[in-house]
């Protein structure tokens, strides 16, 4: 009896060791300063915790609504590199279909192809690129952008369903776009590493026949680390219908995602510079 018991904990083990979406990040807390998540002010009602993991490695952290069949958020180092922009694979994530599946993103085709998944079992579980075909003025906007990291992998692995939401076509191409382009590098000149959260608020309205949420604010939280310890923080927001980007103080931005999300957002767990 001892010994099923023994067998039954080390499977178990063995089983959350291999799996991506479990139900915390603590098996990527790399992508979070001091290993410490937002607080829960922001979890949806049906979340999954994905570590983002491509070719062996892991590459960000997201948080998913399975419901809206967004992302919440995604955590990342801001790292960008001189890598040629890769190739636009758009991929899903198999273990929110089977938490026991393939541990890396992979195309929704090739895990047909293989008779791994059905397309209607894809579909049930997350957003697929069928849904973001013939969108009009409306962009597939990434979370963890493919400019803020360092190797091909990392921005391959940016190019994936659980990592984008439907993003105004002249905010993604416009002040967004400034925003990750031009004022993320000037502000980030003098820190040795520094944390990013991107995230979208849900909205109320839908896409591809009810099936994807269209995010009514697209925001973002930066600390920046000196040698080890926090120097400095900031965030940006953007309604997602308008080509306008405000650039604030982490702390105003915690204060505006609150209302937004009738709960008190802590972002960096107070270990950043509010003001």
């Amino acid at each position: 009896m001892l010994g099923l018991l023994w067998l039954q904990v080390l499977a178990s083990c063995l089983w959350l060791g291999h799996s991506e979406v479990v139900n915390s990040f603590t098996s990527c807390p790399q992508f979070f300063y001091a290993g410490t998540p937002p607080n829960d002010a922001l979890n949806p009602n049906n979340p999954a915790w994905i570590c983002q993991r491509f070719r062996n490695s892991y590459h960000y952290a997201t948080l998913y609504d399975r419901d809206r069949r967004i992302p919440v958020y995604s955590a990342y180092k801001y790292q960008p590199g001189n890598a040629k922009k890769p190739p636009e694979w758009w991929m899903v994530e198999p273990q929110l279909i089977d938490r026991k599946s393939l541990p890396d993103m992979e195309r929704d085709w090739i895990l047909v192809d293989q008779q791994i998944f059905t397309l209607d079992q894809i579909k049930d579980s997350q957003a697929i690129p069928a849904d973001y075909k013939g969108l009009k003025g409306l962009d597939r906007g990434h979370l963890s952008p493919s400019g803020h990291q360092f190797s091909k992998e990392s921005k391959m692995a940016s190019f994936t369903l659980t990592n984008i939401v439907p993003q105004d076509s002249s905010l993604n191409n416009g002040k967004w776009n400034t925003y990750e382009s031009k004022t993320m590098p000037k502000m980030t000149k003098d820190c040795k590493t520094t944390y990013v959260i991107t995230g979208a608020v849900p909205g109320n309205t839908y896409v591809s026949q009810g099936r994807v949420n269209r995010p009514s604010h697209i925001w973002s939280a930066a600390c920046c680390l000196g040698d080890e310890e926090p120097k400095d923080a900031w965030g940006a927001i953007a309604e997602n219908d308008r080509n306008e980007v405000e650039v604030l103080s982490l702390g105003e931005l915690e204060e505006r995602l609150t209302e937004l999300y009738s709960g008190t957002v802590t972002l960096f767990n107070n270990a950043c510079p509010r003001q």
